[in-house]
This record gives C-alpha cells, structure tokens and sequence, in this order.
C-alpha cells in the first residue's frame, strides 16, 4: 500500500474529530480522561492544528495556543470540574450572573464552585469550537500536572509556591512578580522571557484571568484527577441535544426582524442584505460628517475609521450612531439567542449631504424604490445557512395572514479568513467555497472583482475559499494542499459555503427570491496560519485591519449606493 501523506492523514483526522464530537454530543455526555475523551486528545494530537503550537510536545506548554482560547471561553472555567453545554433554557432570567467571553458571544452562568453550564446558540460549528479549545486545554494542563513533579513523583516547591501567588494575588497582596515568573517558567517549560510577555499579555485582558490563576487551577484540575479519581465531565443538555440542527433560534430571529420590516412598512422595498461587523457600514456612511467638527485634519473615510478604531476616540462613537438614527437607521437586539444583532438602513431617509463623498450615493427619485440596507452581524459556522435560509424564505403575517416574499437584490458577504498567499491585511475576492473534507463545492457568480480592490497598496488575490469545521482544526500540511494542488485555494473560512448552499437553496430551488440577485463575496486576512507567528493565536489585526476592512465596506456600499 502507498504511504499516506500527512495531509492525509490530518484529513484522516479532522474526519474522525467531527464524527466522535457528534457522537459525543447525541450520546449527551463524556469524560475527557476517558475513552471518549481520548479520541479527541489522540486524533488532536495526530492533528496538531498550527493554532495550538507546541501541543504536541510533552513538556513546552503553548501560551500564545492557551491566550486565543481563554479569551474564547467564559472567565473561570479552569477552575470547573463540570460543564454543562445548554440551549437558551431560561438562565437569561435567573439571579445568575452571565459570563462572556471577549472574543465569544455565548453566555455562560457558574452555577457552583465546580460547574459552569454555557450557552450553545449558534449551532453545531459552536460546539465543536468548544470542545475543540477544551481538548486543548485539558492537554496542557496534563503538561502542568506533570511539570509539577519531579523524576520520583513528588511535588516540586514551585507548586506549593505558585499556590501562595495565587493566593495574594485573590486578596491583592503584594509578592515578588519576578520571583513568580521564575516559579512559573519551571511549571510551563517555557523561558523566562516568553512567561513575562504572555504574562503581560493575559493581565492586558480585563475578561481572563492572569496566568499565574490559569496554570494553577488548570494543573490542580488534572492533579485531582490523576490522584483522587475526580473526573472531569462535559454533559450536553437534553434541549440542546434536540434543538440543535433545526433552526430553532434562527427561525425565532429571522421572524423578528421581518416583523420590524413589515412594522417600518420595508418589506416590499429593494433589500441588500449585507453580512459584516455592525460598526464598520454606520462609520463608513457617517462618521466624516458625525465627527468632522471634532477631529481636526482628518479627511476621507478611511481616516476617521482609523480613528475610531483608537481608545483616545472611543467616546465619540456615540455621535456617529445618533448621526444615523436620524438618517433612517433602525437598531434590532437579538432576543432570540443567535446573538446575530441586526441594522436596518433606509436609504430614503439619508441626508445626501452627511453621507460620506466615497461612496457615490446617487439618491432615489422614488422612495417607494429606495434601497434598504440589512446589516447582520457575523455568523458563525454552520450558523450561516441557518440564518440565510430562514432570512431568505417568504414572511407569513400572523395578523393578516398575507405572505410577503422577500425582496433581495444582493448578499453582500464582508468577511475574515485566513489567507493562504498573501499576508495579514490582504484581500481575498472568492470565485467558490468548497467544504472541507467534502466533495461538496459552490462555484458563484461573484459580482465583485480583484480590479475593485485594487491599487490601494493591499494584496488582491483570488480562487475557492475553503470552508473548514472550525479555525482550530487546521495545520500546514492540510492548508499546504489546498494552495499548492490543482484547488488552489486563496483562503479558509468557516461561513462561505453555508451561506452559498442557503442562497442557491432559496434562488434556484425554493424560488422564493430573485434568482438574479446579485451576490457579492470579499474577505480581508485576519492571519495566515501557513506562516507561524501569524496564525489568530498571534493576536488581531488592530489598527492596520481597518484599510483592508472599510475598503470591503466601500465597494459593498458602493454597489449598493450608486
């Protein structure tokens, strides 16, 4: 038989995570350190996603791997022996303090001094996210447990001494920070210098506790485990079990807002639905007129959206919201647990003159045809066609029982992903999305071009997008093929081909909406994991993402203004 390349067997092994999750998730429960917990460690380990670094090695713990976690899991699961997995089940009501995330929008509710139960409601690829960054984190705090002992199984004095850091650092005592550091690097295997800057770097977010908690708990987690059989337990609700892969809370969100169309007398209007963050379409539209008085020798959008992405002009956001809400901006808050917030922008109401000069606003004659804007936050994963399909599917009124098919014109698709090319900041213009590990691929009729984002001194580059499971489950071998075969693939991501198979489910199928919309797709890099140190774990984009961000925002609104 021929040998199996380690692309091969990384497929082999993505394959087999997201059967085992599925499993795992239909049989309502598992313990990480049993067999069930040892398939995802192993197929894991196999793996060895470029995003969790030095996983693989048996005494280095990866810290920038454990940073993009932590600021993706709610604050105190650490220390937790059990996590409960939920639907929306009526937490949002009860005396229960949420947690989130700061790169997450899930809420989570710590129910005692050992149990978390987090909210899982943006379907499947959600909950595969989780249980991926836990497999992690339970692989490195083996490492800790480890490292805490020396070659005859006895406890090393660093444990007993980073018990007593954490201590004074809960009752805001003082202690030796250099000292704790050195007793820090021990446990980690790691060098000083690297403990200090991911130190630093952890005591820089307000939502994650420091390091020094982190190791702690994490180590003593697996310490009890290993000593007094206290096993760890992850549990899947029997609601969440049923709800997930029927669009439960997409149908709840998608009636809500086509009810605040009907409301605002839309729903027959010209709609461009546009898939992006819900600040960057309200800067680009109204932030030169909304702060041009306040900040001085700033002209152009792109200048002011560089300056709203600064701390120093933070308080002045506000100004250019209240500048849209007289210019026909309606806000919708998520109630139904997608966490998918919502604008509606109608283009009869803007001011020509507060409308920045970029975009080439060419106002309609009739109001009655006037465009109106959709702007839905990011989805995630598979939450994508959940969203799109129950978005694009005709509105029954439940007061006069009329059906109201939806009027689209576009889907405008603003997104992040993974450059495979270029570097961080480029821009990606998809001709099709390909599902990973599938035969299933989407080619599509983008109505953007590389010549629209050109000359701007950004990276263009074009070819499939490819559509993963999840960020976490990716490695150079895997992302290597895809670029270097006949695919050649420009990028990954994790919603293009879930939106595609709504859309052409909606326009070709259901016919429930024009099949000659038109569809736009353009992504910008927010990383490029073929190189190291450039993968999300590194960190954000900041400032030098808001080029490559608000020119997606200009040519979409262009497209759609003029």
């Amino acid at each position: 038989m021929p040998t199996r390349t380690r692309a091969q067997e990384s497929r082999t092994a993505v394959q087999r995570l997201y059967i085992a999750m599925r499993h795992l998730l239909i049989r309502g429960s598992y313990k990480p350190g049993g067999m069930s917990g040892k398939t995802l460690m192993d197929n894991l380990m196999i793996l060895q996603p470029e995003i969790y670094g030095t996983i693989a090695d048996e005494e280095k713990v990866e810290l920038n791997g454990l940073h993009y976690v932590f600021t993706r899991l709610p604050k105190g699961i650490e220390e937790c022996q059990f996590i409960k997995l939920i639907s929306r089940e009526g937490y949002e009501n009860s005396h229960f303090e949420p947690i989130v995330a700061p790169a997450r929008r899930r809420n989570a509710y710590r129910i005692d001094q050992n149990e978390m139960y987090i909210e899982m409601t943006r379907g499947r690829s959600d909950i595969y996210d989780i249980l991926t960054h836990l497999t992690f984190l339970y692989a490195e705090a083996t490492k800790i447990y480890r490292n805490s002992l020396d070659s005859k199984g006895r406890q090393k004095r660093e444990w007993a001494l980073l018990e007593q850091i954490v201590e004074d650092e809960r009752l805001g005592r003082d202690f030796k920070l250099e000292t704790a550091y050195t007793y820090l690097s021990t446990l980690l295997g790691r060098t000083y210098e690297e403990v200090v800057i991911s130190c630093k770097r952890f005591a820089a977010e307000e939502k994650v506790n420091s390091l020094f908690h982190l190791t702690y708990w994490m180590g003593s987690l697996a310490k009890r485990e290993e000593e007094k059989n206290a096993d760890r337990e992850i549990t899947f609700s029997n609601t969440l079990r049923q709800n997930t892969g029927h669009h439960y809370h997409g149908e709840l969100w998608a009636e809500n807002v086509k009810a605040v169309l009907l409301e605002k007398k839309l729903i027959e209007r010209p709609l461009h639905i546009v898939s992006a963050n819900l600040h960057s379409v309200i800067n680009a539209l109204f932030a030169p007129a909304a702060l041009g008085k306040k900040i001085k020798n700033m002209k152009g959008m792109f200048e002011f959206a560089r300056a709203m992405s600064l701390a120093e002009f933070k308080h002045l956001r506000p100004e250019v919201f209240t500048l849209a809400l007289k210019n026909g901006l309606t806000e919708i808050a998520d109630m139904s647990g997608t966490n998918l917030g919502v604008q509606i922008l109608d283009t009869a109401q803007f001011d020509p003159k507060v409308i920045s000069e970029e975009i080439g606003l060419r106002p309609t004659q009739v109001p009655d045809q006037a465009p109106v804007i959709l702007v839905m936050d990011y989805a995630f994963g598979e939450q994508a066609y959940e969203s799109m399909d129950e978005l694009l599917r005709p509105y029954h009124d439940p007061e006069t029982g009329r059906v109201y098919d939806m009027a689209v014109e576009s889907i405008n698709i603003m997104g992040k992903a993974g450059i495979l090319e270029g570097k961080k900041g480029d821009i990606m213009v998809p001709d099709a999305h390909i599902f990973e590990g599938t035969a299933d691929n989407y080619p599509i009729d983008n109505c953007f071009t590389t010549e629209d984002f050109e000359g701007h001194g950004l990276g263009v580059y074009t070819g499939p997008m490819i559509t993963v499971l999840g960020t976490s489950l990716q490695n150079i071998p895997i992302l290597d093929y895809f670029l270097t075969s006949s695919w050649r693939a420009a990028g990954l991501e994790m919603e293009g081909a879930h939106y595609q198979k709504a859309i052409q489910a909606a326009t070709h199928i259901r016919k429930s909406v024009n099949p000659a919309l038109k569809v736009r797709y353009a992504y910008y890099a927010s990383d490029n994991p073929l190189v190291t140190g450039h993968t999300l774990a590194s960190g954000s984009l900041g400032v030098s993402g808001v080029k490559p961000v608000y020119l997606c925002t200009l040519r979409t609104l262009s497209a759609i203004l003029s």
